[in-house]
């Protein structure tokens, strides 16, 4: 039984691991003597183990430059004006991407145009800058998935990560579209009933083929079954089912009901999300309609993981009102296990009351430090991390959209560091969580949220050691959630031996 009193803070929570540790604290005085060295932090930071990603757009991940190099040869035109690349007939040979960016005042501006790199806020906002990047490289992303799982994968493993759980919309959006084909009926049941008996199962057995696709070309890439695999190789990779929030009622439904069928019958897709901007017109509008959807699945599925993007609004975006109910119906109407973004809790309706019951319930808080300034403009003092951390609501470090942030894990730990002065074994607690509270299956290697407690099993047993019981063994091949976190722990063992 999991100890479910816990409600401590994670700032109390670093002091009392560090308290026990003597070879944590020989990293942790290291860590403190380097905090305000640019480039030894950066070292220190690539180097530490860092867990999972939990918030990962495949789509937003990738960068630019890297798309310009898949889509060689895929006979794309660039309107020179909004850099938006589509196949078209009758392209201008000057404006065929590959073409185009021999020029390299264009090229530049292509880079500039797909991402955040050089941007300044003037006649577009960081809000709509970031968002249009997807419409303008997206007739890219989806024949090129396989090279953009690869670098994503390589990324990672080459950054010390060891999970990553991956949004994606492996069908294509077919359910969707079969959604629109068949029309709304506000009726839940009935919805659902038309859909399954729409032939349905086709639409999982194509999100299989996909990842099999997928994959199949990253682990080429990588080298994966020879004895040159690279770094990526090492990488677990799962997915989310991405549901496209800004649909009309009988799409989102249908993409929904995908998801916990998906999340049903096939292992690599562990959950489901909603993504798009959480402030468009039909997002909401239909905000609440929607969470009241993923609830009523959730009864039907109660086995499938939920992560919802709730809270990723600040007053420039929407009225008052809009502020003060979304992380509350995420969490209360659609049963989320977590939470991406979060980061306008402090104008909810009962603040307190709602970090209370998500720290009570460990529901999980994806920061997105780097996305957050960029979309919203909430950085420093005014992001709330650090009011998550005092109620004891569980959080870790996620990237969003590395490729479109031109940013990485490591360097959102380094954002973390420089802006809040986090300690190591703090940092170490978000790593702890990123496999604690992924959406992995099994059972978990602790049994308490202070990760002092190992499960039954593995008491005899030293968390992390190359040698372990014949229980422990057995329990953690039959739990993919505490050989993970097994794994870890081997990790931050070879990594703190180098201090």
């Amino acid at each position: 039984m999991r100890n479910i009193t816990f409600a401590i803070s994670a700032l109390m929570i670093s002091t009392v691991v560090f308290a026990q540790s003597g070879i944590e604290g020989n990293v942790e005085r290291y860590f403190e003597s380097i905090k305000s060295n640019p480039q030894k932090l950066a070292k220190f930071l690539r180097e530490m183990p860092k867990g999972g990603d939990l918030h990962n757009h495949e789509s937003g991940a990738t960068y630019a430059e890297n798309l310009i190099k898949y889509a060689y040869n895929d006979n794309l035109c660039v309107d020179p004006q909004s850099y938006t690349v589509f196949s078209s007939s009758t392209c201008d040979p000057q404006y065929l991407l590959d073409n185009a960016i021999k020029d390299a005042a264009f090229y530049d501006n292509l880079i500039d145009a797909w991402s955040m790199r050089h941007f300044q806020s003037g006649k577009e906002s960081g809000h709509d800058h970031f968002f249009s990047t997807f419409n303008k490289f997206g007739a890219i992303t989806g024949n090129h998935r396989g090279e953009i799982l690869a670098e994503i994968a390589q990324r990672a493993g080459l950054e010390n990560e060891s999970y990553i759980e991956l949004m994606v919309t492996a069908d294509g959006n077919e359910s969707g579209r079969l959604g629109k084909k068949l029309g709304w009926n506000p009726d839940f049941a009935k919805m659902r009933e038309k859909l399954l008996a729409a032939d349905f199962t086709n639409i999982v057995r194509d999100m299989t083929k996909s990842l099999d696709q997928d994959e199949a070309k990253m682990k080429s890439i990588l080298s994966c079954d020879t004895n040159q695999a690279k770094a990526g190789c090492n990488v677990k990779v799962r997915y989310q089912y991405q549901v496209l929030r800004e649909q009309a009622p009988e799409m989102v439904f249908a993409q929904l009901l995908a998801g916990f069928e998906a999340a049903s019958r096939e292992p690599r897709i562990v959950g489901l999300n909603m993504v798009q901007p959480e402030d468009g017109t039909i997002s909401m509008r239909d905000y609440k309609l929607q969470m009241q959807m993923v609830g009523y699945l959730h009864q039907l599925y109660p086995d499938v993981k939920i992560s919802l993007h709730a809270g990723e609004l600040n007053n420039a975006l929407v009225p008052a009102e809009g502020l003060k109910f979304h992380i509350n119906d995420a969490v209360n109407v659609a049963n989320a296990n977590r939470i991406g973004h979060g980061v306008d809790v402090a104008q909810e309706d009962n603040v307190s009351q709602l970090l209370k019951e998500m720290a009570d319930k460990h529901i999980m808080v994806e920061i997105n430090l780097s996305s957050n300034a960029e979309i919203l403009g909430i950085e420093g003092k005014n992001h709330p991390l650090p009011l998550y951390m005092q109620y004891g609501v569980p959080v870790a470090l996620s990237t969003d959209d590395e490729g479109v942030s031109r940013s990485n894990l490591a360097k959102e730990y380094e954002r973390a560091v420089t802006t809040f002065r986090f300690n190591y074994a703090t940092l170490k607690n978000f790593v702890r969580n990123s496999i604690e509270f992924s959406f992995l299956p099994g059972k978990a290697l602790w049994n308490d949220y202070t990760y002092q407690q190992v499960a039954m099993e593995c008491q005899k047993d030293v968390p992390g050691s190359d040698n372990m019981s014949a229980p422990c063994k057995a329990f953690l091949e039959t739990n993919e959630k505490a050989g993970m976190q097994w794994d870890l722990e081997k990790r931050f063992k070879r990594f703190e031996e180098n201090y």
